[in-house]
C-alpha cells in the first residue's frame, strides 16, 4: 500500500469518530486502530495507530459497559443453514410457503429454499417432528449455520 495512501487512512481515522478500521487490498490487509497500543493477531501486514485524539478530561464517571447480545437458543431441534444465501418460505413469490407453524414434516420434505449465486437450493429437513419456530423471515440473508426452524 502506497505510503501516502496510509498516511490519509491514519489522518482520517484520527479525525473521525472511527476507532478501528480496517482494509483489505491486493497487496495485503491494513488495519487501522485509534489510541494506539494494537496488537497484532494473525496478520501479514503491519498495524498503524493512529495518534490519540486530544480529548478534553472526562469526570469521574465511567463509560457503561457494552454488554454482549445475548442470543436466545431456540428449545427443539434446530434447522440450521448449510450455506449463505438468501432465505425463501416458498418456491415462488405469492406461492404457499413450504411450512408453517404446527406442522408435522417428515425427514427429507422440502422446508425452505436458499439462494445461493443465483441457484435455488431446496433446503430439507433434516429431522422428523413438529415446526414450532420459524426463524427468518421471507427474503432475508442467512449465514452458514444460521438456525432457520426449530423442530420439535
Amino acid at each position: 500500500m502506497d505510503l501516502r495512501k496510509l498516511k490519509t487512512l491514519i489522518d482520517l481515522v484520527s479525525d473521525s469518530n472511527v476507532s478501528e478500521l480496517e482494509i483489505t487490498e491486493a497487496e495485503g490487509k491494513v488495519r487501522i486502530v485509534k489510541g494506539g497500543g494494537a496488537v497484532v493477531q494473525g496478520y501479514a501486514q503491519p498495524v498503524y495507530a493512529a495518534p490519540p485524539v486530544n480529548a478534553p478530561a472526562a469526570p469521574a464517571a465511567a463509560p457503561a459497559a457494552v454488554a454482549a447480545p445475548v442470543v436466545e437458543v431456540p428449545a427443539g431441534h434446530a434447522v440450521k443453514s448449510p450455506m449463505v444465501g438468501t432465505f425463501y418460505r416458498s418456491s415462488a413469490p405469492g406461492a404457499k410457503p413450504f411450512v408453517e407453524i404446527g406442522d408435522t414434516i417428515k425427514q427429507g420434505e422440502t422446508i425452505c429454499i436458499i439462494e445461493a449465486m443465483k441457484i435455488l437450493n431446496e433446503i430439507e429437513a433434516d429431522k422428523s417432528g413438529t415446526v414450532t419456530q420459524i426463524l427468518c423471515e421471507n427474503g432475508q440473508a442467512v449465514e452458514y449455520g444460521q438456525p432457520l426452524f426449530t423442530i420439535e
